[in-house]
């Protein structure tokens, strides 16, 4: 073989690689896996259907041990949560350090665990809200333990009814009411250099306030800007309501926190402008929009989960059974590329 043919295999390979690394780190998209269903394919069948797809990151609720041994070797980014249930038990350290042994380290060779989401939006007022940290700084110290700070970020998933103020998005601002319950939460963040995880839902702020935001805004079809509010200009609702946390986290000694948007989706049936042509377009759009950040985090592509894989029968009626973005036999709702 000549000099010039082995060159240009080389450039070729290397062209490859490159453009193989590029696609990697652009794919910012995964999505939820909840299992409230009776008639969904088994945890491996789950896993081959992400594979399948090139969906490369996933989120589950609970340390599901059949999804954690389908997950190993796939190479399948997690969100791996704790149930709300269980945060007053992880408030011993002893329980955390064991949990830990049993669902992360057992598993942290051949998964590649990314997060923990230590409770899923846990309302301030609630009597779980003061389990939270405590168990947070246990999941902490039981990875430092093992050696997998470093490897494994400890976060906790809110949704945006704990902010006080959200428009304009650089007014943003958490609530009384919850301040006292985020505050420090969100030192504990900034100190162990973990994102903040939201749930981002524009379709209930939008059914909630109908007169004032219009369906189009709502579902990234916006011909133009909608609202411009200083130097940015918003032309989706999606991005206000991320850039609206962003300025609550500013004012809380948040503003080196990232957000990564642990939940957002559009029902496809079940109430107010639920169907599959919107829930459709809202999937589409996103996937293509995370790419390039929000206003005010422009060119910084935003890390964020679809909710969810499959529509789960045994959620409560109406909306919440209709999220999924393939049906519980793996026929996919809409043509969408995740990749």
């Amino acid at each position: 073989m000549s000099n010039k043919i082995v060159m240009a295999s080389l450039m070729l390979a290397l062209g490859l690689l490159l453009a193989g690394t590029e696609l990697t780190g652009a794919q910012s998209v995964g999505v939820c896996y909840g299992r409230n269903g009776d008639n969904l394919p088994s945890q491996a069948e789950v896993i081959e259907l992400y594979k399948a797809n090139s969906i490369g990151r996933m989120r589950i609720y609970d340390p599901d041990q059949a999804t954690l041994q389908a997950l190993k070797g796939s190479n399948i980014e997690l969100i791996l949560g704790v149930l709300n249930d269980n945060l007053q038990a992880l408030t011993d350290p002893t329980a955390a350090s064991n949990w830990v042994q049993n669902n992360v380290v057992a598993f942290s060779s051949d998964v590649k665990i990314k997060y923990i989401a230590v409770g899923n939006e846990v309302p301030p007022g609630d009597t779980k809200a003061q389990y939270v940290l405590p168990a947070m700084q246990n999941i902490q110290n039981a990875l430092a333990s093992a050696n997998l700070q470093g490897q494994i970020k400890v976060s906790t998933a809110i949704d945006t009814s704990l902010l006080g103020v959200s428009y304009p998005p650089s007014s943003g601002a958490f609530s009384d009411a919850a301040n006292q319950f985020i505050s420090p939460i969100i030192s504990f963040l900034v100190n162990n250099g973990s994102p903040l995880l939201a749930n981002i839902y524009p379709y209930f702020s939008y059914v909630q306030n109908m007169q004032s935001i219009d369906l189009a805004y709502a579902l990234f079809t916006s011909p133009g800007v909608v609202v411009t509010d200083g130097a940015y200009q918003y032309q989706n609702l999606f991005d206000a309501l991320v850039d609206s946390l962003y300025s609550a986290l500013e004012k809380a000694g948040g503003s080196s926190l990232a957000i990564v948007v642990s939940e957002s989706g559009w029902p496809s049936e079940g109430g107010t402008a639920a169907s599959l042509d919107n829930a459709g377009t809202y999937y589409a759009k996103l996937i293509s929009h995370v790419k390039q950040g929000t206003p005010k985090k422009a060119g910084q592509a935003i890390e964020a989960y679809l909710f969810a894989m499959f529509d789960e029968n045994l959620k409560a009626a109406g909306i919440e059974q209709h999220f999924g973005l393939f049906t519980p036999s793996k026929q996919p709702k809409y043509q969408i590329s995740f990749a």
